[in-house]
């Protein structure tokens, strides 16, 4: 699974919440037309959990081998997790 994130590297991120809350937004009203488009997003990626969080939340979920991969200096999470194989009334 592939999220968004904020950066944890000074600098980088604060450029990135810049862009985030003051360009993209006004970049998706341009191309769709339409006057709320991707401004839910920067408070979606605000309000997702941590990446140790989320990745402990997938585990509880019976998930096993979860990893969370930053990805572009933070800015997406790559998920990796297994699902366990489940064991069948067959026999």
């Amino acid at each position: 699974m592939l999220e968004f994130g904020l950066p944890r590297v000074p600098g980088i991120r604060e450029l990135y919440l810049w862009y985030f809350r003051r360009v993209l937004p006004r970049i998706g009203r341009l191309v769709s037309r339409h006057g709320e488009a991707y401004s839910y997003l920067p408070a979606s990626v605000g309000t997702f959990p941590e990446p140790s969080v989320f990745a402990s939340t997938l585990e509880r979920a019976g998930f096993a081998d979860v990893r969370a991969r930053p990805l572009s200096f933070g800015i997406v999470h790559l998920y990796l997790a297994r699902r366990p194989a489940t064991l069948t009334s067959a026999s």
